[in-house]
């Protein structure tokens, strides 16, 4: 088995992946995942990716978090898997994955890897929410999984795991919950993020379903004006959403970055 499990940093987020395809694992993916992240005490890891036999694409993908939960989608766990493909099975060019959330697409360009993400749906803005005793207004999309994004003025001083946990199991957002994003307007092209990832349970280095989430909802309330939008999270290791807006929709929805594969010792 470990000849099988890598490492892998997208910006941040952390995952172990597991190649599955020739040798199916026989052990419970849930324990599994919770296992490797348990153990992990040198990075923190957000989850493990599974890679399987697909009819409809490439490869199928599947995603657990690092409490066991199998999530639908994760945009940098997707640009991971393209960047051990390139490497791994010398794949180039263009990608299809298959995964809970629909066919995503992948390219590779050297060290960098976008990923084409589903089209966005369920978006409603400035929802009113008492949150702490506190009434706030909050925009929700779903890039793939659910998001609740939060503009604030200044993204240093906000509590996220608090009030990011608390929005995250907000009644508003059940059953299934929400990550939480909070935003901060740097510019016409340009944000700041803090990702509460469910599931994971706690701040994030970085998201990618969740940068795709700010951009979109900061250009459809006309925080920023491109459709080039930069995205720094936490790690500092910059993002870029990329997409289309005709007829009041998105398409086209593409995020890139860095992918490194990271050496055990």
């Amino acid at each position: 088995m470990k000849e099988t499990i890598k490492k892998f940093s997208a910006n941040g987020n952390t995952f172990y992946l597991l190649d599955a395809r020739k040798n199916p694992s026989k052990e419970d993916l849930s324990s599994l995942t919770r296992r490797l992240c348990q153990s992990d005490k040198k990075v923190k890891t957000d989850g493990l990716l599974i890679l399987e036999q697909s009819k409809n694409a490439d490869i199928k993908m599947r995603i657990f978090n690092s409490d066991g939960s199998e999530a639908q989608m994760c945009g940098n766990g997707a640009r991971c898997v393209a960047y051990y493909l390139m490497n791994h099975d010398s794949k180039t060019g263009e990608l299809r994955f298959e995964t809970i959330a629909g066919i995503i697409e992948a390219k590779i360009i050297k060290d960098e890897v976008k990923i084409k993400l589903t089209n966005p749906k369920d978006i409603k803005l400035n929802l009113p929410l008492e949150v702490s005793e506190r009434k706030i207004h909050v925009s929700f999309i779903n890039t793939g999984v659910p998001h609740v994004v939060v503009f604030v003025n200044n993204i240093r001083i906000i509590d996220v795991n608090y009030i990011g946990n608390l929005v995250r199991n907000h009644e508003k957002f059940q059953p299934e919950g929400a990550n939480v994003d909070f935003v901060e307007v740097l510019g016409p092209d340009s944000l700041k993020i803090r990702t509460f990832e469910r599931g994971v349970e706690s701040e994030t280095l970085a998201c990618g379903t969740g940068a795709a989430a700010a951009a979109l909802i900061a250009f459809k309330l006309s925080f920023v004006k491109e459709n080039k939008i930069k995205i720094n999270p936490t790690s500092g290791e910059l993002l870029t959403v990329e997409f289309e807006y005709e007829d009041q929709k998105f398409e086209d929805i593409w995020l890139k970055g860095s992918v490194v594969e990271l050496k055990e010792d």
